[in-house]
């Protein structure tokens, strides 16, 4: 079961096996508040269009990250962030990631084997070591699990942990790990690879102190919506990294990043906007890495309340919308449009389903039905991520024209993932890399902690566990088909398009996976990364 499976070809991601995938986020600085220290290694210059060349080691890169204010942690369970992610997968592992095709590929986990009916799975952990030289073992996976699984938190890996039976879950000796399981998983190494199950030492609870790990990085420094600084971890299990420190710098303005990128104060810009990109890209001043269409554009809906706890309004939004206008104005054409539905193209993905055209004249009618001609909604928008203000304005218009009201509320970079994960009606929204059953179960079951459009039908919960049983993987697919369709006729994702994800580094960076949806193991692997 844990053996690679082979890559279907994919038109956006060579070699990409069609398999789906996080939200991120950003917050308020401009360049006056970036703080960088440190320099950025003594070698010789190069560009990477002559090639990477021998990897060497030596000296301090600095990345700018939109971060998360005064409220940041180094928790890795608690990593919702893109940047909470990227420190995270500097001092933390996970037992299993996802690699560049989006399958589970092994981590601290070397093997993983179940029985005969997929309700046991034996995991085996290999030799790794805590910084404080204290081994990973099988009692630490389980604390980190039920860690996770504390009904009283709120962390997001908890439901992707929930097939779980922790209680019965046991170690069979010091490095090897017994997953009892509440029903059959068929593909139950993604549970593995989940968003924030990161393995941590038993009864750790306090991370921003000094925080210990067993990743490439140990820690130095941490200033919450400032800066955090890593050092090499000589014993690091996968090699020890090439570079001797880290240092990632929150800077939340996208201007601030490409200027502090420019202007040598930082080596690596995380997120830059397509114009940003157009502008610089090929003037031989920095590089510009993309990964092509990694991200979902949506607005989602609120389906618990007014007014889209009618389905007609839901579907009425959905014919409202102008997806290649959204994509030509608000991504400046560099994406595909989308058809209401997370994952365009990965493994399980309904391509049948007809791409959803703009009728405003059923979407009039529809709203005739509910009552609600002369609608007036709320949009929340921040300029947290590119595209977003520029998609709300675009859509704003398209909605008028169907006589709908729609009102922008602009929020704030700092808190906005927090505020509209549970505030309003419609938001902007977007979303990373991750198996499109990852998908389902963070987002749309019952228990899911990030459950942003309140989806909320244990028919729909019960149709996943079903899938998660099926061992049969054309049975599997229908199953996730179905429920596919149920989303595209009446839930709360009006997903728009699908941008790239676009990095910018200094001439001297290499090492950056160019073939990596973010949120991959090796998307912000700096680990990896060497200065020339």
């Amino acid at each position: 079961m844990n053996s690679p499976r082979t890559p279907v070809d994919d038109f956006r991601f060579p070699g990409l096996r069609r398999r789906g995938f996080l939200a991120a986020a950003g917050a308020t600085a401009g360049l006056g508040a970036l703080t960088v220290t440190g320099c950025a290694g003594s070698g010789p210059a190069g560009t990477a269009g002559e090639g990477d060349g021998k990897p060497r080691r030596g000296g301090r890169l600095r990345a700018a990250f939109a971060g998360g204010g005064a409220s940041e942690t180094l928790d890795p369970h608690l990593a919702n962030l893109f940047a909470d992610v990227a420190r995270a997968k500097a001092l933390f592992d996970k037992l299993a990631d996802y690699g560049a095709d989006l399958s589970a590929r092994p981590r601290l986990a070397s093997a993983w084997e179940p029985n005969a009916g997929l309700d046991r799975w034996k995991v085996t952990l290999r030799e790794a070591a805590f910084h404080d030289g204290r081994p990973v073992t099988a009692e630490d996976v389980l604390y980190s699990y039920r860690r996770i699984a504390d009904p009283g938190k709120a962390f997001r890996a908890k439901a992707s942990l929930e097939p779980i039976d922790l209680k019965a879950s046991r170690a069979l000796d010091p490095r090897t790990v017994e997953f009892v399981l509440k029903r059959p998983t068929a593909e139950f190494p993604n549970v593995l690879a989940a968003f924030g199950a990161y393995i941590v030492p038993r009864g750790e609870q306090d991370f921003d102190g000094e925080p210990v790990g067993s990743g490439p990085f140990r820690f130095v420094s941490f200033a919450p919506g400032k800066s955090a600084v890593l050092r090499r971890n000589e014993d690091y299990w996968d090699g020890a990294p090439y570079l001797d420190e880290v240092e990632f710098v929150v800077a939340n303005e996208e201007s601030a990043r490409i200027n502090a990128l420019l202007g040598g104060q930082v080596e690596y810009a995380h997120e830059l906007n397509p114009a940003t990109a157009r502008a610089h890209e090929g003037k031989g001043h920095i590089e510009i890495v993309r990964l092509r269409n990694s991200v979902m554009q949506a607005f989602a809906m609120k389906t618990d309340r007014p007014p889209f706890d009618d389905k007609r309004v839901r579907e009425a939004f959905f014919l409202m919308a102008d997806r290649r206008e959204l994509v030509d104005g608000a991504l400046s054409g560099t994406g595909e449009i989308g058809n209401d539905l997370f994952g365009k193209g990965y493994e399980y993905y309904a391509a049948s389903l007809p791409q959803r055209e703009r009728d405003l004249d059923r979407a009039k009618a529809l709203l005739r039905q509910a009552g609600a001609e002369k609608l007036r909604v709320t949009l929340d928008t921040s300029p947290v991520a590119a595209g977003f203000t520029e998609a709300a304005a675009i859509f704003r218009d398209q909605a008028a024209e169907a006589g709908v009201t729609v009102e922008i509320r602009t929020g704030s970079k700092d808190s906005y993932w927090k505020d509209i994960l549970d505030s309003g009606t419609l938001c902007s929204y977007r979303s990373g890399a991750m198996p499109i059953e990852a998908h389902i179960s963070q987002r749309l079951l019952t228990g899911s902690t990030t459950n942003a459009t309140k989806w909320h039908h244990k028919d729909f919960d019960a149709l996943y566990q079903q899938a998660q049983s099926t061992r049969d993987k054309r049975e599997r697919a229908a199953v996730y088909e179905r429920m596919q369709r149920r989303l595209y006729a009446e839930g709360g994702f009006l997903v728009w398009g699908f941008a790239d994800w676009i990095i910018g580094t200094a001439r001297t960076v290499r090492g950056v996976a160019a073939g990596a949806p973010a949120n991959s193991l090796d998307w912000a692997r700096f680990d990896k990364v060497w200065l020339a």
